[in-house]
């Protein structure tokens, strides 16, 4: 009984182990997450694999070599992404148990409804698509890269006449802008084409191939459009957005 209870105890303590090493992982790869440190982890997974391959087909030469790299190559690594380090602890130190609230994870709500409201206003025409679980890789692709913070300066002056891209649609993953000027698919219900301009059945159309989320601001009457689902409720107030897209992200 005695062994039974050590070796039950032995496996609750290795499976929290692991448990706690898979958290630990899984927050490193969060936060590079669309950053050039995936790139070198790629680089030093491809190392890594061929040091085990030079080890076992007995590659002296190889494994010498790649043996001095791991030596240097771990202070080197932690010099150049300094910066991504420290941002990681601060953003690790911010609240308890490194998780910060819903509000603070929300932040970029402010920014695209605030570059609404500034749009809304002066008549900009706009189209917004926020990335959901569906990636939209297909779709960036067609447009310009960007991968910056979000902010609504930057969405505001994106979609100003003067700009080369304005014409297209902003697609956005959180608090990040992938790309701009991006091409979508069109609403195939035939119907639409006859009350909807382009912006607004790209909108739609968007929606049907994918959960995105995509926003409107109509260059004719300023009104704001929202299409989610099977919804689109094409004209719907600030208020009304932002309750909207919080609601969106608070169900994920």
């Amino acid at each position: 009984m005695k062994l039974l209870i050590e070796v039950w105890n032995n496996y609750i303590i290795n499976a929290l182990d692991i448990l706690v090493v898979s958290l630990i992982f899984y927050y490193l790869l969060v936060l590079i997450r669309g950053t050039r440190a995936v790139l070198v982890l790629r680089g030093i997974l491809i190392l890594f694999i061929t040091t085990m391959l030079a080890q076992v087909l007995h590659f002296q030469a190889l494994k010498w070599i790649l043996g001095k790299f791991w030596v240097a190559g771990i202070i080197a690594i932690v010099i150049v992404f300094q910066s991504e380090l420290r941002t990681a602890l601060a953003n690790l130190g911010q609240t308890s148990f490194g998780r910060t609230s819903f509000k603070e994870q929300m932040a970029f709500i402010d920014e695209i409804v605030k570059a609404v409201e500034v749009m809304k206003k002066k008549r900009c025409g706009a189209l917004i698509v926020l990335e959901q679980k569906t990636g939209l890789r297909n779709y960036i692709e067609s447009g310009i890269q960007v991968n910056g913070d979000l902010s609504a300066e930057i969405l505001i002056s994106i979609f100003q006449v003067t700009s080369p891209i304005h014409d297209g649609a902003v697609i956005i993953r959180r608090n990040k802008i992938l790309a701009a000027g991006c091409i979508l698919p069109l609403a195939s219900e035939l119907n639409i084409k006859k009350i909807l301009g382009t912006r607004h059945r790209a909108a739609i159309g968007i929606t049907e191939v994918s959960d995105a989320c995509s926003i409107v601001v109509s260059e004719q009457s300023g009104r704001i459009s929202l299409g989610y689902g099977k919804d689109f409720d094409n004209n719907i107030d600030i208020e009304k957005l932002k309750r909207r897209l919080v609601a969106i992200y608070r169900k994920k």
